[in-house]
């Protein structure tokens, strides 16, 4: 699953990587972004040009009650997002790319859960390159206030042969050259979801990091330095449980509560 993730590569970067149109805000690097936080995403404007917007993480379909269901759909499994209720018509319409330079994914050890923090290869632990899950967004339109809510999700699906030791899931990361396929709205079915597959093992890394990422009051450049290695009598991973058919749309997290 995903269910925390950073952000801390400069807007001008996003635009060269992301092929984003039009003007940019000034973000701030974000080292602990967390469900029902306000996060950027790279989306097809109405002329089809790619334009960057702030929308709350965990989607809202446009049918529901209240946006209280977001805060379950953070996370869509790849491998039914076409056609379950809450995703599928995100899925046929509404596609757009979540960028992040890191993600944290927590192992269970014997003396409890490990945060790493999981991204691409090709610089530093703290400086590692920006890429781009593939996500969902939605508008619902029901508040009481009148103001739309617009939300998203990010997809994902199973461990790649880096991750598996730590996680069962991971999010689904694009390559660049697959950006302009999993955001048009005219990509085939079939085509868009033959992208939803683990990212190469090779080309990641994943290293520990301090439990302060376990809370969302800490969201600094502490989150995403390396922890000193773990004893090695500690340091045998324990196997991530697997899904079944029974699992739901959106993963439930397993890292430590949100504080």
């Amino acid at each position: 699953m995903c269910g925390r993730y950073s952000l801390t590569t400069t807007v001008e970067e996003m635009r060269r990587l992301l092929g984003i149109i039009g003007p940019l805000p000034n973000l701030p690097p974000r080292y602990n972004i967390a469900p029902t936080q306000s996060v950027p995403v790279v989306r097809l404007d109405g002329s089809g040009a790619r334009s960057l917007a702030q929308l709350r993480w965990g989607l809202v379909p446009s049918w529901a009650k209240d946006t209280e269901i977001g805060a379950k759909l953070i996370n869509a499994r790849g491998e039914s997002v076409a056609d379950k209720p809450s995703f599928r018509d995100a899925f046929k319409k509404r596609r757009c790319l979540v960028p992040a330079d890191g993600f944290y994914e927590w192992q269970q050890r014997p003396g409890g859960k490990l945060p790493y923090r999981v991204g691409l290869k090709g610089g530093a632990p703290e400086a590692m390159p920006l890429f781009a899950f593939a996500g969902l967004w939605e508008r619902w339109d029901k508040a009481v206030d009148g103001k739309p809510v617009e939300s998203c999700t990010i997809v994902t699906t199973d461990a790649n042969a880096l991750l598996r030791p730590i996680h069962a899931r991971m999010p689904v990361i694009l390559a660049p050259e697959d950006y302009a396929r999993w955001l048009s709205p005219e990509t085939p079915r079939a085509e868009a979801e033959a992208l939803l597959r683990p990212y190469p093992a090779d080309a990641m890394i994943a290293y520990p990091v301090s439990t302060r990422v376990n809370s969302v009051r800490n969201d600094d450049a502490g989150c995403i330095a390396p922890a000193a290695p773990a004893p090695a009598e500690s340091a045998q991973a324990q196997p991530a449980k697997r899904g079944n058919a029974k699992t739901k749309d959106a993963d439930k997290a397993r890292e430590p509560r949100l504080l």
